[in-house]
């Protein structure tokens, strides 16, 4: 029955209590103990029943305790707290205002992801990359960084899962209730909603726009599941990465396109673009499109505009992971932005396309982004290099180390992830701001201090609520899907609080090999019970991709193992793998296990979340983990080896994983003192805490995203926009005439004062005359480059030293001298290149362009 009247009904707070209800749409909640501990105080169960979620529990709540907590004292107090808390935080933001002074203007920076996963009750995310982005937001936040972020707001967001009696994944979608979780729904002035439109074919697709407030940062989410649009478009914002490549595009339309839009009419000017990953990155299509129409831009300017104040970050190690259209479906869906820039068919896929020569070859979001940002980077230093190598071939002839994607290792947000009592032990011994202090300060060598036993009990404390958590939750997940009472009781008695636990918790692709240490079941049920003074215990956790059916038969193996080897009490899964579950178990477990095949994990975060707690972390050397300090934290499996062999891989690794765990982790568990103390593993927990904390945190992260691209991109924005873009006219231009001058530029002759035998130390001269086929030599950069030889005979890991122009001209051409010195023997090489200068571009490598030397 179709109502004939709807109303948004609101919580009915007594007056005293109205500070929660702005305490409740902030979810600075998330990340502070004292307000998640008074909306736990309101009513213990329902807080849990409703995913933790204040505003759906104030909704729900009943009136009488309501009436009830408004005369207690003891909340109101708490309550005042709280509110006082939000205050003073969103007031004391200070680190942007004191490291950028500097500022040529207003700035804004716009961060723009497909997923955010910032709290369990906002079911935005599907795994790693969103829950980097809600860390992103909220270090943002706690930094005072003038960030916006823009996203799409999922209906059913990714799934919810359960397994049948078997063993097999299965996939539920629950509704969300946006009116009763904490967003705000934006309205213009007239109090009307404010919307946005999206053109596709044959049809506009209108989208409303919703707020999440975390903490100081705005988040931005666009949802078109509203009246006006097809059952279709509402779809549109139905399911993260759900449906075809079809639903693809149009999801990364409306985040791109419709999310740049809703800045537009939400008044913003942002001075940087920030693209965590590809999805949104037909805003560049858009930003040029306003650059053109509004301010009289011509193509290659409004490019050179995009370029200068935008940023990239990847995520994906293999180029399988971005998101390819094949050129139809492109132009079909985005072909209108080709007649607006004034480009062919085929000019307009170039952008889109790693080798633009190759007309057959897909439309590629990661190389529109790549193409068009000026500040590129990988996500952990191994990363950066896997990335530099996967997009070289958008540089040729420049030596892959040069490639110009750097790093900015991810981190995540301390005070998310550190269990409570944790915190106010840290607290305690190394005073409040310990989450947000950086490697190099003294405070880290505190944690020495903290004595063994009270650290030791805490972390035991952690384990047992764990325990009980996993419990309580297999319960409740075998209730839902009917379960036996002899199931139910099992679940009661799973894992032991005394025996020591290993967590596992990712995504299950298949390279993440989750099924890694039952390679030899015989092997591991004897580590697992074969001494009882010495057990061994697992702790699951994870989701397959809807579509993976590999990863599903992962998760299959692991149920079916544990029930026909008898070690179900010892080996548990957790089914529908959440934040919540998450926090409890990178608290509650002694070691964090991972054991992807290098270098497929991009970084990884979970490994990240378990150190701050003081976890050791057992890993292959990938990600994050494999420029950590990973003896005095933790363990490596292997040294970074690469097989060609993966069965061999598996065989080499699964033995190295039981090695270490028979030879050095149980017993370095199980050695304790008189006082029930493992000192030398407490010794392990405080490396992992003092060393891992402030170097892989979001803290450290934002200032390096802010110090190596925050600040400079915003610092181009303006000089570019200044006069009417003056600057960004003149530099198109450059670059338009550079282009067309550079393949006519000649070396002419190379004069270097030695032969080939020399001693080290000793000065070389070199004089170089080049015809700059009508360039001014302030146009270009001249450099020798030098470093030893491989056996190919060719220079690896160069380094460039810039020669100087003379001043002096003749028919020939420009002069440059420089000088130079090898620091070593051995047979070395010695080139010369060219390569465009100009002061406004990021790097010399903007255009792409770059002439060696040729050798004779």
């Amino acid at each position: 029955m179709k109502p004939i009247r709807t109303f948004n009904v609101s919580p009915s707070l007594p007056p005293k209590l109205e500070p929660l209800k702005k305490l409740a749409y902030n979810i600075h909640w998330d990340w502070n103990v004292e307000t998640k501990d008074l909306f736990r105080r309101l009513d213990n169960q329902l807080w849990e029943s409703c995913r933790h979620n204040p505003v759906a529990l104030l909704g729900n709540i009943s009136q009488s305790r309501l009436a009830e907590v408004a005369e207690d004292e003891g909340f109101i107090a708490q309550m005042e707290r709280a509110e006082e808390q939000l205050d003073l935080y969103l007031q004391e933001r200070n680190w942007f205002r004191k490291n950028r002074q500097q500022a040529l203007g207003e700035e804004c920076y716009a961060y723009f992801c497909a997923e955010y996963g910032l709290t369990d009750c906002l079911p935005l995310y599907s795994g790693g990359l969103g829950v980097l982005a809600g860390d992103h937001l909220k270090s943002a936040s706690d930094l005072g960084l003038p960030l916006i972020a823009v996203g799409l707001l999922y209906q059913e967001g990714y799934f919810s899962q359960y397994l049948n009696a078997d063993g097999w994944q299965q996939e539920a979608y629950p509704i969300s209730d946006f009116s009763n979780m904490p967003l705000h729904l934006e309205r213009k002035s007239d109090g009307s909603e404010l919307r946005v439109e999206v053109d596709y074919p044959g049809r506009t697709v209108i989208a409303r726009v919703w707020r999440i407030d975390v903490g100081g940062v705005r988040l931005y989410l666009l949802d078109t599941n509203i009246e006006g649009n097809s059952e279709y478009d509402h779809n549109i914002t139905d399911r993260l990465y759900g449906g075809d490549l079809d639903m693809r595009i149009h999801q990364e339309m409306m985040l791109g396109i419709g999310g740049f839009r809703a800045l537009k009419a939400l008044g913003y000017t942002p001075t940087v673009f920030h693209l965590n990953e590809g999805h949104s990155a037909f805003l560049v299509l858009e930003r040029m499109r306003r650059l053109i129409e509004d301010d009289g831009l011509s193509f290659e300017e409004a490019k050179q505009m995009v370029q200068a104040s935008q940023m990239f970050t990847t995520h994906t190690p293999v180029s399988a992971g971005f998101d390819m259209f094949n050129p139809d479906q492109t132009m079909y869906y985005v072909g209108h932005y080709a007649d607006i820039f004034g480009l062919s068919r085929e000019e307009f896929l170039a952008m889109g396309r790693e080798n633009t020569g190759d007309l057959s070859s897909p439309f590629s979001m990661a190389a529109l982004a790549l193409r068009t940002s000026s500040f590129l980077n990988g996500v952990s230093k191994l990363h950066g290099e896997v990335s530099r190598d996967m997009f070289k071939g958008m540089w040729k002839g420049l030596p892959v180390s040069e490639v110009p994607i750097t790093s900015i290792t991810n981190g995540t947000h301390a005070r998310s992830v550190v269990a409570k009592s944790t915190q106010q032990l840290y607290d305690r011994y190394l005073g409040p701001n310990w989450s947000d202090k950086g490697p190099d300060d003294p405070l880290w060598e505190k944690v020495n201090a903290i004595p063994d036993d009270e650290l030791w009990r805490n972390h035991e404390r952690a384990r047992a609520d764990m325990v009980v958590m996993v419990r309580d939750w297999l319960g409740k997940k075998l209730r839902q899907r009917g379960a036996s009472q002899a199931e139910l009781d099992k679940a009661t008695e799973v894992l032991d609080p005394n025996v020591l636990t290993i967590g596992f918790a990712r995504r299950f692709a298949t390279y993440k090999r989750a099924t890694l240490f039952l390679r030899d079941i015989d092997r591991i049920k004897k580590i697992i019970m074969g001494n009882p003074d010495r057990r061994l215990q697992f702790v699951i956790a994870g989701k397959a991709h809807p579509k993976d059916m590999p990863g599903k038969e992962l998760i299959r193996q692991l149920i079916h193992i544990a029930r026909e080897e008898g070690i179900e009490e010892y080996l548990v899964f957790v089914p529908d793998y959440d934040t919540h579950v998450a926090r409890a178990m990178v608290s509650g477990c002694d070691i964090w296990l991972n054991t992807p095949r290098r270098p497929r994990e991009a970084s990884g975060t979970s490994g990240m979340k378990a150190a701050m707690n003081g976890l050791p972390n057992l890993s292959v050397l990938d990600g994050w983990w494999d420029e950590a300090d990973y003896t005095a934290t933790g363990w490596a499996i292997g040294q970074g080896e690469i097989y060609e062999d993966q069965h061999y891989q598996d065989e080499v690794e699964a033995n190295a994983l039981y090695d270490l765990l028979e030879q050095e982790i149980l017993p370095l568990f199980y050695d304790r003192d008189a006082n029930g103390v493992p000192r030398g593993w407490v010794q392990k927990m405080k490396n992992a805490i003092r060393l891992n904390i402030p170097q892989f945190n979001t803290a450290r992260m934002l200032r390096d995203y802010s110090v190596y691209g925050y600040f400079p991109s915003s610092d181009r924005y303006f000089a570019m926009t200044e006069n009417n873009y003056a600057n960004t006219k003149a530099v198109a231009q450059w670059k338009k005439q550079v282009f067309e001058r550079w393949y006519d530029i000649r070396i002419e002759s190379i004069d270097v004062s030695e032969e080939t035998d020399i001693v080290v130390n000793e000065t070389i001269e070199v004089k170089a005359v080049l015809d700059l086929a009508g360039l001014k030599p302030d146009d270009v950069s001249v450099e020798l480059y030098l470093g030893k030889l491989n056996s190919n005979g060719e220079i690896v890991n160069g380094t460039p030293i810039p020669m100087e122009h003379t001043g002096e001209t003749t028919s020939a051409g420009v002069t440059y001298k420089g000088s130079l010195v090898y620091r070593a023997s051995g047979l070395q090489g010695l080139s010369l290149r060219v390569l465009p200068k100009n002061q406004y571009m990021a790097h010399p490598h903007e255009l792409g362009l770059i002439l060696w030397a040729d050798d004779k």
